[in-house]
């Protein structure tokens, strides 16, 4: 889940950028760390609305330093976490230490998860860098639990040379692969964000439609 203002993150396999070095200062930006208690809160709420209800497990691809890992482990959740980063992951293990909570060094785009399966999928600022998106989302909408959901936060960056991946476009690729797919606008809210922005930031949540498993009906570990 790891991202700068500029959008990079650290799930890009191809992107020129040494994110061990930069773990150690990655949780500076307001939205990274979540350290600010109204930033924090903000994202705390916005995450409970999107997972379900009920505990569940939760992919957290590209975690990062594994904050909002934090946060669905606060609500009950237990989370499996996966970074490309070795210095992310060990910095997500301190944070979460003692709690329900893995974390993984791999791929976002391939998480090395074996045939485990999930209730939710979450994925922040991850999707737009990779270099098959749409095969992306196909293969975590794999990694669902029948009733699953895949929670993306995307957005688009920049003004010049704008990077990103615009709504519109997300939905498209979700069209063939999810049942209900719902998008939240987030560049109103600046306390996400710990200041005001005005490019393109939003959530998508898109709700596997192969059961009749209920927003927060989340089953019981191991099944």
């Amino acid at each position: 889940m790891a991202n700068d203002s500029d959008g990079m993150t650290s799930a890009n396999t191809g992107a020129d950028v040494d994110w061990d070095a930069r773990a150690a200062s990655f949780d500076e930006e307001p939205d990274h760390g979540l350290r600010d208690p109204e930033v924090r809160r903000a994202w705390a709420a916005r995450l409970r609305s999107w997972l379900p209800g009920r505990p569940g497990d939760v992919l957290d691809l590209g975690c990062g330093t594994g904050s909002l890992s934090l946060l669905a482990s606060e609500q009950g959740h237990r989370v499996t976490g996966v970074d490309l980063a070795p210095a992310m992951v060990a910095l997500a293990r301190q944070k979460l230490a003692g709690r329900d909570a893995v974390f993984l060094v791999g791929d976002a785009a391939a998480p090395p998860v074996g045939e485990q399966r999930f209730d939710a999928v979450l994925v922040r600022h991850v999707l737009w860098a990779l270099p098959d998106p749409g095969r992306a989302l196909r293969h975590w909408a794999g990694l669902l639990r029948p009733g699953g959901r895949l929670v993306l936060v995307e957005g688009v960056w920049g003004t010049v040379e704008p990077v990103g991946i615009p709504a519109e476009r997300l939905t498209g690729l979700l069209a063939p692969i999810a049942g209900q797919v719902s998008v939240e606008r987030l560049s109103g809210d600046p306390l996400l964000w710990g200041a005001e922005v005005t490019d393109e930031r939003y959530a998508v949540v898109a709700v596997s439609g192969d059961s009749g498993q209920e927003r927060g009906e989340a089953p019981a570990a191991g099944q």
